[in-house]
């Protein structure tokens, strides 16, 4: 037992160790752009689990992608460098991202199934040729509702055709497929069709950024706010939508924006989130990287002032009539932490270049480690507390057991005083009697094996054995389940012993080792008679099994006593002549009222050909009857039944009384148990009973 507690408090330690590993892990995505200058070789690998190529654009007529000399080139070296950099990332190919995507040419595309399946052909194809791993639409809302529709049916056919291309590819894994969605499935009337998304993609990045049109009156409004209690247009509103359309969280990829905006202010000092403003500031849509950003910061020296505000997640500053709003390291951490909080399936960086020394993609990385530390934490003080909770339950089990074990075993010595003294009644009943050891039978019997089982009876199972000096036995082992007590074992001990004739087994010896209780036999090797009347029959009958079928005669349980010959006509003609004319085993009460009715021949088996001389049959039948009178003394004996079978003038036979009444009490629990009638035999043919009386 205590081995055992240990071996569970080590597994529970084991467990621990992987359980932080299958804590939810976000997956990183980067957006990387082959036309922004920035090379794949400068990505700070270690920072993410997925990053996209952009961007691959589809063509006007053909409707498949279009590659220039120049993208080829630079796909070809993006996965060559991811490779070499770091093995374990996925590659994606993004189709549709670039700076002047022709959304009219995709709105086409997906409007009829030959320009769906050019797009999707192809797609696989380059995917294919270059290393990709997936494949990703960032054309990020569909213009009208039948665009919509369509897009639909595009998700529907590209997962079909990958589904194929895989199977008839097994030598590579399955290309993932996602999109780029909306901030809410309700923003417009076109936005993508969730169950499609649903059953078709893999995940789909949420533009969780750009809510609204930059306007002079709202510089905040086009950036990333997580919660506005002004405006549904915010990060909280447009994802608690998506899931409650029926998307899961695990397919949403939250947006960390690395870019703000810049505004002219109108009032320098005036410089708070909803200060007034003139316009943007330093280009025509006020977008600034947050490189750019930090480098404006830089440039005006410490006299900068950064603040942070909670409620829209969003860092700000002002430089002069310059007011910036944008995600910093503040920023992005609350929101890794909004998306462990949803469960959602990751984040993606918009866009890898736009970093500034990797701050913030590190950032967004060490929340989602911070998170997974936190756990393993709380593990390593759960897990201790809890090991040592089992312990002491364990211990505590042990030392129950170890009391039971002490009780159980004052009771075995407690019970082999009184089997030592049982034994001395049985040997003086029979000074002949020989008591066995458990040790003694296990050896005959190679441990009650089920090889050496001969059958089971209500009694309990039989099994074959050899005495070391030869002898076969035949071992019947009282069951656990048994009805019959002690008290009823120790009875028919005494009983069996002081029975003495020539058609009965003798007993050879008991055993009430170690609570046991079983009766030593001579084996007889033609099995029971029982067994050549009936066969597959036996089976069938065990509900009425008991001591009345076995033909123990009533006085023999009810008295203690016997009148052998008397009892050897009950045994060897009532009962067995009574199953020949039946054809079955019956009841003898039930014969009775038959034949005093004048109804014997109901009783008689159909395959006997004397149906002419039913005489003959009911001539045996009031003999039977009259062998299992209740009183021993009004059966017949064997001469006198010869005599009455051999006299065709049956008026001269006696009419039977009622028959005997078998006691109920000795019944065995038989009903579940297969009768082994009593094949319990010895391996010559030659019974070694006495012909004395014991």
């Amino acid at each position: 037992m205590a081995s055992k507690i240990i071996i569970l408090v080590l597994h529970i330690f084991i467990f621990s160790e992987s359980l932080p590993a299958r804590a939810q892990t976000l997956i990183k995505v980067g957006y990387w752009d082959s036309g922004d200058g920035f090379p794949i070789s400068d990505v700070n690998f270690a920072l993410f689990t997925h990053l996209m190529c952009g961007f691959a654009d589809v063509n006007s007529t053909t409707y498949e992608l279009s590659l220039s000399p120049s993208d080829e080139e630079q796909f070809s070296n993006f996965t060559d460098t991811v490779k070499i950099k770091n093995p374990s990332i996925t590659t994606l190919l993004s189709i549709g991202g670039g700076n002047n995507p022709n959304y009219s040419t995709y709105s086409s595309m997906s409007a009829s199934s030959s320009s769906r399946k050019s797009f999707i052909d192809s797609s696989i194809k380059i995917a294919r040729l270059y290393g990709f791993q997936g494949l990703d639409l960032s054309w990020n809302s569909a213009n009208t509702s039948r665009d919509k529709y369509n897009i639909g049916i595009l998700f529907k056919e590209w997962r079909a055709a990958v589904d194929l291309e895989a199977r008839n590819n097994s030598s590579q894994s399955q290309l993932i497929l996602t999109a780029k969605v909306a901030h809410s499935p309700l923003s417009t009337a076109a936005a993508y069709p969730v169950d499609s998304i649903r059953q078709y993609l893999n995940w789909v990045h949420v533009m969780t950024t750009g809510y609204s049109k930059p306007t002079w009156k709202n510089f905040t409004g086009a950036h990333a706010a997580l919660y506005d209690p002004n405006s549904v247009s915010n990060t909280e509103y447009g994802i608690t939508e998506w899931i409650e359309e029926g998307l899961s969280a695990d397919k949403l990829v939250l947006c960390l924006p690395f870019y703000g905006f810049a505004w002219t202010l109108v009032k320098p000092e005036d410089n708070g989130i909803g200060a007034a403003a003139t316009g943007p500031a330093l280009y025509d849509d006020g977008l600034v990287t947050y490189k750019e950003i930090k480098n404006h910061i830089k440039n005006y020296g410490p006299n900068v002032q950064l603040m942070y505000n909670s409620t829209y997640v969003v860092n700000y500053c002002s430089i002069g009539k310059i007011w910036f709003g944008f995600d910093d390291v503040e920023a992005v951490r609350v929101k890794v932490s909004y998306a462990k909080e949803k469960k959602l399936r990751g984040y993606y960086v918009w866009e890898v270049s736009y970093d500034h020394y990797w701050m913030l993609s590190r950032a967004a990385a060490e929340e989602d480690n911070k998170n997974r530390q936190n756990k393993r934490l709380l593990w390593a003080i759960v897990l201790p507390i809890t090991a040592a909770c089992i312990l002491l339950i364990g211990f505590l089990l042990y030392y129950c057991c170890w009391m039971k074990n002490l009780k159980l075993k004052a009771k075995a010595s407690k019970d082999s005083a009184n089997s030592q003294a049982d034994a001395g009644d049985f040997n003086r009943t029979d000074p002949d009697l020989r008591e066995y050891s458990l040790a003694d039978i296990e050896a005959a019997t190679d441990r009650l094996s089920i090889e050496n089982k001969l059958g089971e009876g209500g009694y309990g199972p039989v099994y074959k054995g050899v005495l070391p000096d030869g002898q076969i036995i035949a071992v019947k082992k009282l069951s656990k389940t048994s009805t019959q007590g002690f008290e009823e074992f120790k009875n028919e001990v005494m009983l069996t012993a002081k029975l003495q004739h020539l058609n009965l087994i003798r007993v050879l010896g008991f055993c009430i080792d170690t609570q046991e209780h079983m009766l030593i036999y001579e084996y007889m090797p033609k099995r029971s008679l029982d067994y050549f009347l009936f066969g597959i029959l036996i089976s069938k009958q065990t509900q009425s099994n008991c001591w009345k079928h076995r033909l123990y005669p009533p006085e023999y349980v009810e008295k203690g006593g016997i009148t052998p010959t008397k009892s050897d006509v009950l045994q060897s003609f009532g009962g067995f002549a009574s199953k020949i004319i039946s054809g079955r085993r019956l009841s003898f009460d039930m014969a009775y009222e038959l034949w005093k009715d004048g109804k014997g021949m109901e009783l008689m088996d159909s395959s006997l050909d004397d149906t002419h001389s039913s005489w003959k049959l009911l001539t045996c039948l009031q003999v039977a009857l009259l062998c299992v009178q209740e009183n021993p003394n009004n059966r017949p004996s064997i001469l006198e039944i010869s005599s009455m079978l051999e006299n065709e003038n049956t008026a001269d036979i006696m009419t039977p009384k009622k028959p005997a009444s078998f006691s109920n009490k000795a019944c065995e629990d038989e009903q579940n148990k297969a009768t082994i009638g009593l094949e319990i035999c010895s391996s010559n043919e030659v019974t070694i009973s006495q012909l004395v009386g014991r």
